[in-house]
């Protein structure tokens, strides 16, 4: 029997204001208007008992006959897909407001229960925090012919309206940097002319908070934390040093000194620039002062509160260090003295530290869910002959050594093979990319089910910056890309690059807040 897909919309209208990686095209934002949400879950949730289709849903080849993919996409009678939806065990997506389950989506029983067969809710919790993380794609700016290279396209405080995502309902509060001094330069980008916004920093994420409008819906006010990784190019992990230090060391207040983590992860978030604007502060100590004001202005006020961090490969590793340093240090304490729940959600992220750095991770009340393609070959590094996998008492033996590692959190293993838009590849850019990721999870009801797209994510998506959909589709690889390059042509007829408003930096208080948190010495 055929597999039954949705119909999917394969018009496309340029994008006049995104931008273009170091490859000839580049990440570019999610094309909203092309599914009923950028913030699925956001949206008012169906009541029917199963997301059968109506008649008037009856699905078509995508082409012509000889053209088309025969063996995936068929014309179906919408009785037949009804019949095969009611019968299957998924829950329905109305099946409990996210207010009332919020806790439970973020892992307070450890996501029992809810990823075989896939939770609707918390599939569609994972693909929104999932276009938070590719926000920082979207927004950075690749392009080495930029003067603005390393930096964010796009005001804080104009964020997400230019990336086309004006009812995600959050407001950014601060941006974060990192210097590039550190040994991970496949990871940084700089501009190749004299002038520059900055010679040693580039932008990396940012924090933002629920309004009060979404804070309703959610049961709670979420501050998120996303922090940007790598898009195509896979050449960091090589600089990985697979070394691991004590993050007692780099000035996180961990009572056991065993507790390591990667030693290049530490550095980019732990490292500073006195002499430069934008990372004269941390990575550190912008998340952890920011991160304290808004749980202490929030919970004074007698809200709940949580934090969510969130990113995509090395993204996902600073996701893991910035939320155990979080909770070690103590900034999730609210007002009232009570913690405030901290959740890790993860796309294709690497291994972070060693087995006591799990254990810890876990004794501060963490939670963590890892989504990874079993084919991706990011999140089986470091540590690839130990890690979580070997025998209890091999690990005990080699604990100690500097190449032992051992994932956090529970994973959601997804296969890329299971996607009838997807071709046959050996580009692992492809298996990593987290746009396919998000389309995977969109796919997935659980182990034995078939795959077919629960919101009609546009799969389109997903060649926005890498090739990875079958020709059949007519979607261009690494399609996304600034109008002219950004260039416009001035009042005296020359072409030049667009120019921007001022660059977002700190706080003039910054410093005030750190010496609250004694975070102002050398080696915060």
């Amino acid at each position: 029997m055929a597999l039954p897909l949705p119909k999917l919309p394969l018009s496309f209208k340029a994008l006049s204001h995104h931008s273009s990686p170091s490859r000839p095209t580049q990440p570019v934002p999610s094309l909203f208007p092309s599914r009923p949400s950028p913030t699925p879950i956001l949206r008012r949730l169906k009541t029917n008992n199963s997301p059968s289709l109506s008649s008037k849903t009856r699905l078509r080849p995508l082409a012509t006959k000889d053209d088309s993919l025969s063996s995936i996409i068929t014309e179906l009678e919408a009785e037949e897909e009804e019949e095969e939806l009611s019968s299957s065990p998924f829950r329905p997506p109305g099946d409990g407001r996210l207010a009332d389950r919020w806790r439970e989506i973020h892992g307070r029983d450890h996501w029992a229960g809810l990823l075989d067969p896939m939770d609707p809710l918390l599939r569609s919790e994972l693909i929104r925090y999932g276009e938070f993380a590719q926000a920082c794609y979207d927004a950075f700016d690749y392009d080495p012919f930029s003067r603005y290279c390393g930096s964010c396209r796009y005001s804080r405080r104009k964020f997400f309206a230019s990336l086309g995502m004006d009812t995600a309902g959050y407001d950014v509060t601060h941006y974060l940097y990192a210097t590039s001094n550190i040994n991970l330069p496949n990871f940084f980008t700089k501009t190749r002319g004299p002038k520059s916004w900055s010679q040693k920093a580039n932008w990396i994420g940012y924090i933002a908070v629920s309004d009060d409008a979404t804070t309703a819906l959610l049961g709670r006010r979420d501050i998120v934390i996303a922090w940007r990784g790598t898009v195509t190019r896979l050449e960091w992990v090589a600089d990985l040093m697979d070394f691991l230090r004590p993050v007692a060391s780099e000035g996180i207040p961990c009572p056991d000194p065993e507790v390591k983590v990667e030693s290049g992860f530490v550095d980019l978030y732990t490292d500073k620039d006195p002499t430069c604007r934008f990372c004269k502060y941390s990575a550190r100590q912008q998340v952890l002062t920011e991160v304290r004001r808004l749980v202490e202005q929030h919970t004074k006020m007698g809200e709940t509160v949580s934090i969510t961090v969130t990113g995509h490969s090395l993204g996902s590793a600073l996701a893991m260090v910035s939320a155990f340093d979080i909770a070690e240090t103590g900034v999730d304490v609210g007002v009232d003295g009570e913690k405030v729940a901290v959740t890790v959600l993860s796309f294709s992220g690497p291994r972070v530290g060693n087995g006591r750095f799990k254990e810890r991770f876990e004794e501060l009340g963490l939670k963590a869910l890892r989504v990874v393609n079993v084919h991706d070959t990011v999140p089986k590094v470091p540590g690839v002959l130990f890690n979580e996998h070997v025998p209890e008492f091999v690990r005990r033996l080699v604990e100690g050594l500097p190449w032992s590692y051992s994932h956090v959190g529970v994973e959601l293993a997804l296969d890329h093979k299971r996607s009838p838009f997807f071709k046959d590849t050996g580009d692992p850019s492809c298996f990593h990319n987290l746009e396919a990721h998000l389309h995977l999870l969109d796919g997935y009801h659980g182990s034995g089910h078939r795959f077919y797209l629960a919101s009609k994510r546009d799969p389109a998506l997903v060649n926005k910056a890498c090739d990875f959909l079958k020709d059949h589709l007519m979607v261009p690889p690494f399609w996304r890309q600034d109008e002219n390059k950004g260039m416009v042509r001035a009042h005296d007829g020359r072409w030049v690059q667009r120019e921007r408003q001022k660059m977002d930096d700190h706080p003039s208080d910054m410093h005030h807040h750190l010496q609250r948190l004694g975070l102002d010495k050398r080696h915060q």
